[in-house]
């Protein structure tokens, strides 16, 4: 496997971070999947699985109390660049994100800060563009009932 760096870019705040704790579990062309310990825990979330896919947009984390139970599935809307001759992953929080809870409710949030990263110049319209049609995109998957399989890939991590 080619050795890497992978990076978390926020638009708000304006901020790009090595993951540099995060294990690395797989890497194909179009998925990565990483455990990792949350950077600035909080009182519930602790520790989490992540699964890139690259060519839909967005990364499926599943968010872990301390003492391991699901705290809920956490959908952000990304985007992903390569640098340094292939060897820097840089990947670019579009701001929208999903939360589905384990008793089932679904929750989109951040969609103002859309609106407030567009207007302060913070992305771009074709940034914003590519963010509300891939929040579309997994919003139909998860009515539809085909998030269950994408749970099933990233639970096969674990």
């Amino acid at each position: 496997m080619k050795e890497f760096s992978l990076y978390r870019r926020r638009i708000i705040p304006n901020e790009c971070i090595l993951l540099k704790n995060d294990e690395l579990v797989f890497f194909e062309a179009d998925r990565l999947v990483t455990k990792w310990r949350a950077l600035h825990p909080k009182k519930d979330l602790h520790h989490g699985i992540s699964c890139y896919f690259f060519d839909a947009g967005c990364k499926v984390s599943k968010f872990y109390c301390e003492d391991n139970s699901l705290l809920y599935w956490y959908i952000d809307i990304i985007s992903h660049e390569w640098k340094d001759d292939g060897t820097s992953l840089i990947v670019t929080d579009l701001l929208a994100d999903v939360l589905i809870y384990p008793d089932g409710p679904v929750k989109v949030v951040d969609i103002g800060e859309l609106a407030d990263a567009l207007e302060s110049g913070g992305i771009t319209p074709q940034q914003l563009t590519a963010s509300l049609r891939t929040l579309d995109r997994v919003l139909t998957m998860i009515y539809s009932g085909e998030f269950e399989k994408i749970k099933g890939y990233v639970e096969r991590f674990e």
